[in-house]
């Protein structure tokens, strides 16, 4: 069992109470537990639904009824003690529980309130079910993933409730402490997935009047219209991605994989492009993806192989560098980012009464 003298990172000593969760809010949580938080979910009984994943590690759990009175008083207790709390619920959820944030702020003025939704706590569509795929569809970012003519293709959660949701939640918490530092007080954040996606949606909305910057699938430079980046099936049926944007990149391409020097006349000129593509795709289609690999990978060339989730982790790269690690029998990654002097570590987590009792509530 982990105790709290364990805990290693920048972030030790710092005390997070989760309200349980699924996807960002838990996400969340765990990077804070790796950078050296003491995090503490309150899980309502049975758990979220989900199994337990690499995400719900570094935790101490204990099972609390926020529908109970005595449920709800150890969340007041905790919170009290608490840095940082993380909810998840439809707005309006906590106030009718008695656990918003006017009601524990009030008793600690020092707490991070951290709401964690889809939608945000105000708007239209604010009180709405969603998930992960409705939120990047509203915010323009679905529209532009997947090949034209055909429908969008979800990116897994990445960049909606990951993306959007967990890193900005986690950033707003950061900043708000940061903050807390020169006035005393804490305050309540408002992390909506679509403010999040919309925000990394900038650099594209940005230069949306910039042929460069088309976001229409059989134009967009980075959504895999152009031949120099994307992806091509090799020989064997496996993948292989080609990021070579850049002139001199293209040429090592070019020039390694043996195609016709006329390919590299108006590398940008959108009317090229599908002709382009079903020549390299015959070409590549010609040896198998390691075969190409070993000529090309670690060259200026941009290109890797598109490994599944299980290749990766062998991959010779990811192996020198560790990054992932063999924790409790599971396969999964090591903390991000690296700290030079307070490196983050894979905390065990362990029973939320005694860790609540370390922060002196009697549970």
């Amino acid at each position: 069992m982990t105790t709290a003298d364990e805990h290693s990172g920048p972030l030790r000593g710092l005390r997070v109470l989760e309200l349980t969760g699924i996807g960002p809010g838990p996400c969340c949580a765990m990077l804070l537990a790796d950078m050296g938080a003491e995090v503490v979910r309150l899980d309502r009984p049975g758990g979220n639904g989900w199994p337990n994943t690499t995400v719900d590690r570094g935790r101490y759990v204990i099972e609390v009824d926020l529908h109970e009175a005595e449920g709800r008083d150890l969340c007041r207790l905790a919170a009290e003690k608490a840095d940082v709390l993380i909810e998840g619920f439809r707005p309006g959820v906590m106030e009718r529980l008695g656990l918003g944030p006017d009601t524990l702020l009030a008793r600690n003025p020092r707490l991070i309130y951290g709401r964690m939704t889809g939608w945000g706590q105000t708007g239209p569509l604010a009180k709405s079910a969603g998930h992960d795929i409705n939120y990047i569809a509203l915010t323009g970012a679905l529209a532009a993933l997947g090949r034209p003519g055909g429908p969008p293709s979800p990116p897994l959660n990445l960049v909606g409730d990951l993306g959007g949701g967990a890193l900005f939640l986690a950033f707003g918490i950061l900043a708000a402490l940061w903050e807390r530092e020169r006035s005393g007080s804490g305050q309540v954040i408002d992390a909506a997935i679509v403010d999040g996606v919309a925000s990394m949606m900038g650099m594209f909305t940005g230069m949306i009047t910039d042929p460069r910057g088309s976001l229409d699938r059989d134009r967009s430079l980075l959504g895999g219209a152009a031949p120099f980046y994307g992806c091509y099936t090799c020989a064997d049926a496996r993948d292989l991605c080609v990021g070579a944007l850049e002139p001199k990149f293209y040429r090592e391409l070019i020039e390694r994989v043996g195609a016709p020097a006329g390919l590299l006349e108006g590398q940008y000129e959108t009317a090229h492009w599908p002709s382009r593509r079903e020549a390299l795709e015959r070409l590549f289609a010609t040896k198998s993806r390691d075969e190409w690999c070993e000529l090309l990978e670690g060259s200026d060339a941009c290109v890797a192989p598109v490994l599944t989730a299980a290749e990766s982790f062998s991959h010779p790269h990811f192996v020198q560098r560790g990054t992932y690690a063999e924790r409790h029998g599971l396969t999964q990654p090591s903390p991000a980012p690296r700290l030079s002097r307070t490196p983050g570590a894979i905390a065990a987590g362990g029973d939320g009464k005694d860790a609540l009792r370390r922060w002196g509530v009697k549970a």
